[in-house]
């Protein structure tokens, strides 16, 4: 019983990191979010500390980019 419950957090956070990487390119969806979302259910915390590095890094190059 405890194994399925470890396998159905993995799919469904893999389900979640797939949603948010089409939410990536899609400005109805916070693909951030739902990578986040899935990355904490895997429980991949050296993956969810790199997600955050880059979500910073994205947040600086856009204001950069569209704050003239």
């Amino acid at each position: 019983m405890e194994n399925n419950y470890i396998l159905l957090k993995k799919i469904l956070g893999m389900i979640l990191i797939i949603i948010g990487i089409v939410g990536l390119f899609l400005p109805f969806l916070q693909g951030f979010l739902f990578i986040a979302t899935g990355v904490v259910l895997i429980g991949n915390k050296k993956l969810l500390k790199q997600l955050k590095k880059l979500h910073i890094k994205i947040k600086i190059f856009l204001k950069e980019k569209f704050s003239h």
